[in-house]
């Protein structure tokens, strides 16, 4: 029987390419909140002996967990044969262990609530820092789409004569493969983060790249403080407006507009989150490795 999607609320047009790409059937699911807050979900169409794939990014993943677990028991319930989870951006992996005393490694408690639920999950570039591979965090198999490919066609297509620029150490890993791919030279700046808001960026000799175009590459960007000073830095240093390109474009509170204020030439981002920087379509990616869990 042809395997079934499911959109959760925010995640319609990737549901709806996924089943263009691999035909599947798109199945309509009401998600809802009651009064008080809390959430009512309903499967209505039928899911019976199918294969099922629910679709949800995972930014702003409180108000999102609860009813995605709800509705991933609906279709259970509903006798849907397996239930996979596509979650481009997926939340709760940066606490990857305790800093200080008293802390719980949510990254592993969320890792275990999601796995209960579904029986594989595709995602897009977690944030794997101290954790090596997903495996760690999940008991379910998974696929990792990888970013690199669609974020090097794009500075290739759009950006004249680009330098790649990681704004900090973390930042190598995406800076170095999208460089690679998109045969552009790239360096890697110094961060030095005294709190969530304070980071301090060290740049090193860039003059001799005056006559290119910088473009600050990161997986996420959240606050935006360390893309920020990156700008400013760059600017002090003589170099043109600089691109900033992220995967996942998290934006809390003000970040997009202090990034453009910061004297950013664009911000751009890969559409793994809803926002008005993306210009960066994953969704053929994607589609690979979902292909990867259909019969």
């Amino acid at each position: 029987m042809t395997p079934v999607v499911i959109a959760m609320p925010g995640n319609e047009q990737l549901a709806d390419e996924l089943a263009s790409l691999l035909s599947l059937e798109r199945v309509a699911a009401l998600v809802r909140r009651f009064p008080d807050g809390e959430s009512h979900v309903r499967v209505e169409q039928a899911v019976a002996g199918r294969q099922a794939i629910i679709v949800c990014t995972l930014d702003r993943p409180d108000d999102k967990l609860v009813p995605l677990f709800l509705l991933a028991r609906c279709v259970c319930e509903a006798g849907a044969h397996s239930v996979g989870l596509v979650a481009p951006y997926l939340a709760y992996m940066r606490q990857d262990r305790s800093f200080h005393p008293g802390e719980t490694i949510s990254a592993q408690h969320v890792g275990a609530w999601i796995s209960g639920q579904f029986d594989w999950l595709v995602t897009v570039d977690p944030h794997l820092h101290r954790i090596a591979d997903l495996s760690q965090v999940y008991s379910i198999p998974s696929r990792v789409v990888h970013a690199a490919d669609g974020v090097a066609r794009w500075v290739q297509s759009q950006v004249r004569q680009p330098l790649l620029i990681g704004p900090d150490e973390e930042s190598a890993q995406w800076v170095g493969e999208v460089a690679r791919r998109a045969g552009v030279p790239s360096v890697v700046l110094t961060k030095t983060r005294h709190g969530d808001r304070d980071v301090e960026v060290s740049v090193p000799d860039v003059q001799r790249w005056r006559t290119h175009t910088p473009v600050l590459v990161d997986d996420i960007v959240s606050t935006a403080r360390t893309m920020v000073e990156t700008v400013g830095h760059l600017r002090r240093a003589g170099l043109a407006a600089p691109v900033c390109v992220a995967v996942h474009a998290v934006f809390a509170d003000n970040a997009y507009q202090d990034l453009q204020t910061a004297g950013a030439a664009s911000i751009v981002s890969c559409d793994t989150i809803r926002h008005p920087s993306n210009r960066i379509a994953l969704a053929a990616d994607i589609a690979q490795g979902v292909r990867d869990f259909l019969p």
